[in-house]
């Protein structure tokens, strides 16, 4: 009777782990993905567009600043006492889609732009990567004189880019830029109306609050001036509290699309590079901003 006893705890013990086992496999079955969070900490890697959209109801104040070249000597301060300077604000719709708006010092240079997350990456084996829409206006401000015979039409260009990414871990990130530009003027003979680049960009967290990150745009051939050059950029984000503050060098003086994609002149062999910075700060507007305020208090 004991035996049997025995026998029957044991089979009910077994029966119970099993039906545990059957249930923890059934959850972990049924776990959906979820969409992936920061691959990069802003909007903007250093010049270029990020796949990330500022939030719903959020408005961002961005400043970016770029200093003269190195190589300008002592007599410049190593190109401290040169500047060039955009500032913008962006404005999230939704989750998804923002919009900016921003000028340039350089050329005086007004722009409107927008961009969509079209997809995000997500966990668990769903969408492999992030893929945001940008597309860009932009308006040559500058006075030229008569003989240069400028029309109005001809300072307007435009941009599209598919930022296509993907965050590896949470350390290491990558992004792919196929660009498209078109100027309704060349700025020297000879040059394309319709320009077409490649653009690289990465991220890699060695610390909690501090990043290495860097872009490139490779422009085909035979469609810009020899004269003008490929942008490369390298920089830190530094991650304090309310804002991502970027410090980084670089070849090209122009902030927006159609400056540094088209128009980079200095080359990092002689000393073409410019120390320079970006700095946002995001405010929450809107009723969901309120709704998050009354929570936190």
């Amino acid at each position: 009777m004991k035996k049997i006893l025995l026998f029957s705890i044991l089979l009910l013990g077994t029966s119970k782990l099993k039906a545990q086992d059957d249930l923890l496999n059934l959850i972990k079955d049924d776990k959906k993905p979820e969409p992936v969070t920061a691959t990069f900490k802003a909007t903007r890697i250093i010049s270029g567009q990020s796949v990330e959209t500022e939030p719903a109801h959020n408005l961002a104040y961005r400043v970016s600043h770029r200093f003269g070249a190195i190589n300008s000597g002592s007599y410049q301060a190593f190109g401290l006492d040169q500047g060039y300077i955009y500032m913008g604000f962006d404005y999230g719709i939704t989750d998804r889609l923002m919009v900016g708006i921003g000028r340039s010092s350089e050329q005086k240079m007004l722009n409107l732009f927008t961009k969509y997350k079209l997809l995000r990456q997500e966990t668990e084996g769903g969408m492999p990567v992030s893929v945001t829409v940008f597309g860009g206006a932009y308006a040559d401000m500058f006075k030229y004189s008569v003989e240069e015979n400028r029309t109005s039409l001809s300072k307007y260009s435009y941009a599209t880019q598919a930022l296509i990414a993907r965050k590896f871990s949470n350390d290491f990130s990558l992004q792919l830029m196929p660009t498209y530009l078109h100027r309704n003027r060349n700025n020297v003979n000879g040059e394309k109306n319709d320009v077409f680049a490649m653009g690289f960009a990465g991220r890699y967290k060695f610390s909690k609050r501090i990043a290495l990150v860097g872009e490139y745009y490779y422009v085909l051939p035979n469609q810009i001036n020899l004269k003008y050059t490929n942008a490369l950029s390298f920089g830190f984000d530094i991650e304090t509290g309310g804002h991502v503050f970027s410090l980084h060098f670089t070849n090209s003086t122009g902030m927006v699309e159609k400056q540094f994609l088209t128009e980079t002149i200095d080359t990092w062999a002689d000393g073409g590079i410019h120390f320079g910075f970006n700095l946002g700060r995001s405010f929450g507007l809107g009723k969901k901003f309120r709704n998050q305020y009354k929570v936190a208090k």
